[in-house]
């Protein structure tokens, strides 16, 4: 009983973020078990674009919860979101309400419309140092880099 009790003062304590869903990763931390790897790449640049101007998409966490973000080389932020990563077979996720997404100046208006009302990113490991990256219109292909 008082362990019980101890338990569930513990998670009043530590707030709805400190816990993520079984197969889904609301921290760094978690993202890390998630993977499997303790040096997951939190960094990526996009190898595929045909401007010139790669992404850049790090993964933060800011106020105990995941934040994606996108950087357009040269023109800024493109996009960021908060939300949970989690597991959907081989890929990983992030689910986004319309609130919890920015675009930001260098998102072009399709990239706006598609995305001002929730949706999800979809992350697919193509090697240790591969990932394609997706969303509604649009994917990239992006190689890990160090920080």
């Amino acid at each position: 009983m008082l362990r019980r009790c101890l338990a569930l003062l513990l998670a009043l304590a530590w707030g709805p973020l400190a816990w993520a869903a079984p197969g889904c990763a609301a921290t760094l931390a978690d993202l890390r078990v998630l993977m499997g790897e303790a040096r997951f790449p939190l960094l990526w640049e996009e190898t595929s674009m045909d401007d010139g101007l790669p992404l850049r998409v790090a993964l933060l966490e800011k106020d105990g919860a995941l934040l994606l973000e996108f950087i357009k080389t040269g023109q800024g932020l493109w996009a960021h979101s908060t939300g949970e990563l989690c597991r959907s077979g081989t890929e990983l996720e992030i689910r986004f309400r319309a609130d919890q997404i920015e675009t930001g100046p260098a998102a072009n208006w399709v990239l706006r419309l598609a995305l001002s009302q929730g949706g999800k990113f979809t992350l697919t490991r193509l090697a240790s140092d591969r990932m394609r990256i997706a969303t509604t219109g649009w994917s990239g292909l992006f190689s890990a880099k160090a920080r």
